[in-house]
């Protein structure tokens, strides 16, 4: 087991449905510890000082629980939940949670913390961010929501509360999980998740609770007022440390995006905060895509430029690009999009299609000296170079060429 892996027995894990009235379920000895600190305080003030602020707290909480959402979508393969959270941000049924693989469907189903499921469309993606703005069909009836222009900032050493359907543990009409805990830095975001990095670089808040379970992306982080400080983020490791990050995307890093998908525009990524300061292009990477004439044209490769990165990691004529960077990549402006969202000088993951075969690879464009750089593990296998045609033993020359002028300097 992998020790810095949160389970839903994690130290400092808090379910707030034990305050809302939650079915009673077996302490553990940590709850107990913990059941029996809040016991003693009790007793040990007056009964009317100890009274009015477990209310308050209980009354925040189920005002909270109530503009929290379940979302239902695609998933079920090992490893993919096919769930995640969302937070009601207008009364007319707008929901703002996070773009992943869970919305990629016609089927998708929110729930209410009533119980109520509605079919959802989403109105627009803000790709950087990583967030998706859906809305409920609902007609003649005010939700419970979130005021984005009310919402407040929160400083290191602030309590807070974050509110979630971790591990799908409500289901139906069940209250989602609140946790509690204190806000340890306010810094920028430097995630991956497995070979994937985080497109966001901005500020982001880190707390103490464990926060970004499965199932908890796009849930709540307010403070104990109930007030909005963020949204919760995906399951993402430190680049760093590689721990597991609890944190969550502050309102003001995203209240304009969220403005500008509800007036229906795309959120282009070199209007956001992810904008690389020199941005990769796939001339620089030596790939010709095939000419985009269709609204959709498929990213097949048209060829490949000799000397260039892609020829040295063995791309060739008529594969087909079908992910960056762990994002699938459906047309040629798909692809040219997720390029221009990495540095020039950052290598870039790509996955090809090729004979009915997927072919990854990680190419490298050339430095400020004007050397490239040869992946680790070019994807030509040794089967691709004994069917090559004559004609590209010629090719292969400048390749074979290099270590010579290499041993020379």
């Amino acid at each position: 087991m992998n020790p810095d892996r949160q389970t839903p027995h994690s130290p400092g894990r808090r379910r707030a449905s034990a305050l809302a009235a939650a079915p009673p379920r077996r302490a553990t000895a940590p709850a107990a510890a913990l059941t029996l600190i809040i016991a003693t305080s009790l007793l040990c003030a007056p009964p009317a000082q100890a009274a009015a602020p477990s209310n308050s707290l209980h009354q925040t909480i189920r005002d909270l629980q109530r503009k929290i959402v379940k979302i239902y979508g695609a998933g079920g393969v090992k490893g993919l939940e096919a769930y995640q959270t969302g937070i009601l941000i207008s009364p007319d049924g707008q929901v703002l949670t996070v773009q992943s693989y869970v919305l990629d469907t016609d089927d998708l189903a929110v729930v209410l913390d009533d119980g109520r499921k509605f079919k959802a469309e989403q109105l627009g993606v803000d790709p950087v961010r990583e967030l998706a703005l859906l809305k409920l069909p609902i007609e003649g009836e005010a939700l419970p929501a979130f005021d984005l222009a009310a919402a407040a900032t929160a400083e290191v050493g602030d309590r807070v509360l974050a509110a979630s359907n971790l591990f799908n543990i409500a289901g139906g009409d069940e209250p989602v999980s609140v946790l509690q805990g204190v806000v340890t830095a306010v810094a920028p975001l430097d995630a991956r998740r497995g070979a994937f990095e985080a497109s966001y670089r901005g500020n982001v808040y880190i707390v103490d609770a464990a926060a970004n379970n499965p199932g908890a992306a796009g849930g709540a982080l307010v403070n104990w007022r109930g007030e909005l400080l963020g949204l919760l983020g995906k399951e993402l490791r430190s680049r760093t440390t590689n721990a597991w990050l609890n944190y969550a995307l502050p309102v003001d890093q995203f209240i304009a995006s969220v403005e500008q998908m509800r007036n229906g525009q795309s959120v282009k990524p070199d209007e956001s905060t992810g904008k690389p300061t020199e941005p990769l292009s796939l001339a620089e990477l030596g790939l010709v895509l095939v000419p985009d004439v269709l609204p959709r044209t498929p990213p097949y490769v048209d060829s490949v430029l000799p000397k260039s990165a892609a020829a040295r990691a063995g791309l060739k004529a008529d594969d087909l690009v079908v992910f960056v960077e762990g994002e699938p990549t459906a047309s040629c402006d798909a692809v040219v999009a997720a390029i221009g969202r990495r540095e020039k000088f950052d290598a870039v993951r790509l996955s090809v299609l090729r004979d009915g075969k997927l072919i990854e690879t990680s190419l490298e464009a050339e430095d400020a000296a004007g050397e490239t750089k040869a992946p680790a593990e070019p994807p030509s296998a040794a089967n691709d170079t004994e069917q090559d045609k004559p004609g590209a033993e010629d090719a292969n020359k400048p390749a074979e060429e290099a270590p010579s002028d290499d041993s020379e300097k």
